[in-house]
This record gives structure tokens, C-alpha cells and sequence, in this order.
């Protein structure tokens, strides 16, 4: 059963076993529904790509994950440890929890959320698939004024439709995403930004930067790599400021050139979770120990590890990235206080440069 349930869960979240959104409407079109631009080092003209590095994994070998070693068994529920009650507003750099890759990052008076999922289920349907097992760290009533969305890419655990709705509805941010997934979120009547890897954008005294990432894109079964995914560098006053939401490590590209552009980085808010097998996952996830290479490429002061312990896509027990996260620091030498995988409802204050 719990073979089944979790190869259903990763299914959803690969864009392979469901359709959703307009990923259902549009399986049998052959153009791109959601992004019409020139061919580019990372797009031909319909699918964006990783240049240089591998293609999402097929359905052969979605079968031989399905039918190989059973994942871990994870709880249904885990007990929140502590609930954040944030400031309404933080001058310093101020990351709390909620879950998985959803962070409230609160820094020179401005409020931002990477990610945000409140839902129970990281899926098209309210009634199955991914289901998480620790409540919102926060809860969304609890939340501050929004000012800002960053919104990495549209795999279910990230982009999340009844969220956005919600915010829409009470905070109406600002949602800065790569190309395309404007197109996926227009139903919500966000205001939106779409970026390519490379460009820019400000708010108020932050500078937003789009970055590459490893990674790959699907709402449902005809969509894949449609919309473009991507890592954000957020700059101004106290440092930049890291986050990716999904990568694989890919040899250390997504992290190599950020000193050179970017000087010494704050911090790091890097991904730590759903990494087995790593036959399967190292294409498009990395694991804790590249997530800590990665964190000493950039020269980051300080990390966040996320997308671990909130719901589970993949074969590892839910703490076993905290658990390899603290061995490959000890491995590189790197102190603990300096990369902390954080629980839902915790709360850092990151210490200045």
C-alpha cells in the first residue's frame, strides 16, 4: 500500500499519472499554451530545456522506480513543534517556515513568500495525491501584509492555485515567475512578472533576479517544460539572498558564477528533500550533501535547508535529509549553525554580513 500511495504522489507531482489545470486541457495540442517567444539557449520555440544537462526521466523509467525498493514509511501526522508569529514588518533578514518550499522571507520592510502552499494536498484534486503531514507553520491567517510571491515553477508542491486564490484575495501581491506560468496562474488575476534566466526586476529596495536551475515543468501529461522554471536572487541593502526551489545539482552550474555576479551571498535558501532513489532523483533534485557544495560555491554565509518533512514524493524517511544534511556538514567541515533544516513554524533571523 504505501508503494502504491507514494508512486501515486510522485506520479501527480512528475506530471505523469494525472491531469490538472490547463496541463488537461491542452494534452493533445501541440504547441505551447502557455509561452510563444523566440528559440533560445534554453528554449526551441515550443519546450524549454536544461542546455548541456539531462531531460526529465520517461515513463520506462517511472516503472522501474515503481516496481524497485519501497520507499520509507512516513507518518500520517507530525505534531507542529511551534507555531511563528511574525512581526508585521522586519528590517532585518527574517526567514520563518511554513512547510515543504513555502518560506516567509521578511527583510528591509518587505514581505515575501517563496512557493506558498496551504493546501492539504499538493495536487489537482482535493481528494488525492500528495497529501502533507505536518500543518502550515504558519497559519495563513496569521500572515503579514504580502507584498511579494516568488514562484519557482508549476509542479503541484510549488505552484498551488487555491493559494494564490486565497492571497489574491487578501493580500494581492506582486507574483514574479519565469515565462509561462503567468499563463497558468491568470485565473487568479495576480498581478505578475514573468522572467527569463538572466533578466531583472525591483520592488522597493530589493532587486529580483531570475537565475537558471536545473529542473523541469508539467501541470499534467501534454505540458512537460511548457513554462520555464528557475532559482531568484533577491539583492539590496544586507546582502543577496538565495532561493532555489527545485535543482538538480548538475555538476555545480546553477551555483558557480553567483560570487562573480553577486559577491558573497547572506544566505542560501537551498532544497535538501526528495532526492531517492538517486538513480531516478539526481537529475532534478539534489541531495544534502550537493546541497551543501552548492552552499559553498555561492560563499553563503548562512543557509536554509527546505523541501524536506512536509510531504512525501520520494523513497527517503521523512528526517532523513535533516539527518544526511548535518553528515555532509560534518563531511565538508561547514558548522552546523551555519546551514539549519528548518521545521514548520521555526523562525531565523539570519545574522548580518
Amino acid at each position: 500500500m504505501k508503494r502504491r500511495t507514494v508512486f501515486r504522489a510522485a506520479a501527480g507531482f512528475l506530471g505523469l499519472g494525472t491531469l490538472g489545470g490547463l496541463g488537461a486541457s491542452c494534452a493533445s495540442q501541440s504547441r505551447n499554451p502557455y509561452y510563444q517567444g523566440p528559440p533560445s539557449d534554453h528554449f526551441d520555440g515550443t519546450r524549454f530545456f536544461n542546455p548541456g544537462g539531462a531531460p526529465p526521466r520517461g515513463f520506462a523509467d517511472i516503472m522501474r522506480w515503481r516496481f524497485g525498493e519501497s520507499p520509507a514509511e512516513w507518518p500520517e501526522t507530525v505534531a507542529l513543534t511551534d507555531t511563528a508569529r511574525p512581526a508585521t514588518r522586519a528590517e532585518e533578514l527574517t526567514v520563518t517556515m511554513v512547510g515543504h518550499a513555502t518560506m516567509l522571507l521578511q527583510v528591509q520592510g518587505l514581505n515575501i513568500l517563496t512557493d506558498p502552499v496551504w493546501s492539504k494536498r499538493a495536487s489537482p484534486f482535493s481528494f488525492a495525491g500528495p497529501k502533507r503531514v505536518v500543518a502550515p507553520g504558519l497559519a495563513f491567517e496569521d500572515l503579514p501584509a504580502i507584498d511579494m510571491v516568488l514562484l519557482s515553477h508549476n509542479h503541484y508542491d510549488h505552484l498551488d492555485m487555491d493559494t494564490l486564490k486565497r492571497l489574491k484575495q487578501v493580500h494581492d501581491p506582486l507574483v514574479i515567475t519565469p515565462l509561462g506560468n503567468d499563463a497558468i496562474i491568470a485565473p487568479t488575476r495576480l498581478r505578475c512578472v514573468t522572467m527569463d534566466w538572466g533578466e531583472s526586476t525591483e520592488l522597493g529596495p530589493l532587486g529580483i533576479h531570475c537565475l537558471p536551475s536545473h529542473h523541469w515543468s508539467a501541470r499534467g501529461v501534454g505540458d512537460r517544460s511548457m513554462a520555464l522554471w528557475a532559482a531568484f536572487m533577491l539583492t539590496g541593502p544586507g546582502g543577496p539572498v538565495l532561493f532555489v526551489g527545485d535543482t538538480g545539482f548538475d555538476d555545480g552550474k546553477p551555483y558557480r558564477d553567483l560570487p562573480q555576479r553577486f559577491g558573497p551571498l547572506r544566505a542560501a535558501l537551498l532544497p535538501i528533500g526528495a532526492y531517492d532513489p538517486r538513480w531516478f532523483m539526481a537529475d532534478q533534485h539534489q541531495n544534502p550533501d550537493e546541497a551543501v557544495r552548492g552552499f559553498l560555491m555561492t560563499r553563503a554565509a548562512y543557509a536554509i535547508g527546505h523541501h524536506w518533512g512536509t510531504i512525501q514524493l520520494t523513497n527517503e524517511a521523512r528526517t532523513a535529509p535533516r539527518t544526511d544534511l548535518l553528515r555532509a556538514l560534518a563531511r565538508h567541515g561547514v558548522p552546523e549553525a551555519r546551514f539549519r533544516a528548518l521545521e514548520p513554524g521555526e523562525t531565523w533571523t539570519i545574522p548580518a554580513l
